[in-house]
């Protein structure tokens, strides 16, 4: 589903990845591992397109789509559900859920009956604000935001930033269900590591902007992992 090759990306004259490679299978969720500052976050700016790339390629389906803006990528399938959830909190959670009408066909704008199955909660908070939602209620609209556009791909950045442990179990359930259905590959960026270790097919270490390790659920030794997520 998706395969970027050898990134390097820069802001200005720091280089913030250095040749990084990382895959997404369908059906399979990726975890990306690290400290603050290693570059998961630009990793996925990279991939969604929020972040030109300054050499390597980025394919979605066997198509390269390093030089596509955003809505593009959105258009093609990508999902993105960035750090800090970054919904519209004057907007109702009905209307946060049709903004992810933008990314798709007119005739494929509706709310899926899906999403409230997934999170309950969400049905009966449709006409509040999404600023009077609790973190984690605000954690799940993001993601039912993302989900409202059929992805292919989804891309979630430290899903458990700031939530409480009922709902960080509640999104676990939701991730590896809507893996387990193999039609959608999932790219998540985390620091937790006991939440990553539980969702993982595969894995990416990162440090100093360069994959350190790498591989599949068997192949985790967790000590190895661990010295990398610490400080």
């Amino acid at each position: 589903m998706l395969a970027a090759e050898a990134i390097d990306l820069h802001y200005g004259a720091s280089q913030a990845l250095r040749g990084v490679s990382v895959r997404a299978e369908l059906g399979k969720v990726t975890c990306v591992l690290g400290r603050n500052g290693v570059g998961k976050t630009s990793l996925l700016r990279a991939i969604v397109g929020h972040q030109e790339i300054s050499a390597g390629a980025i394919h979605l389906e066997g198509a390269e789509i390093s030089a596509l803006p955003p809505y593009e990528r959105a258009s093609r399938g990508i999902a993105y559900v960035p750090q800090g959830r970054e919904i519209f909190p004057l907007l109702t959670v009905e209307e946060n859920l049709q903004t992810g009408y933008a990314a798709i066909a007119r005739p494929l704008r509706r709310i899926p009956d899906e999403i409230f199955e997934l999170f309950p909660v969400l049905k009966d908070m449709l006409s509040r604000r999404g600023g009077d939602l609790s973190g984690g209620q605000q954690q799940q609209l993001a993601i039912a935001r993302a989900l409202v556009t059929r992805p292919r791909l989804l891309v979630l950045d430290e899903p458990t930033e700031g939530i409480q442990p009922s709902i960080i179990k509640d999104i676990e359930g939701v991730i590896r269900l809507l893996a387990d259905r193999g039609d959608m590959a999932i790219l998540l960026v985390e620091q937790y590591f006991d939440f990553a270790r539980d969702l993982a097919d595969l894995f990416w270490v990162l440090d100093r902007g360069e994959v350190v390790l790498q591989g599949s659920r068997e192949d985790m030794v967790e000590d190895d992992v661990r010295r990398h997520l610490t400080v």
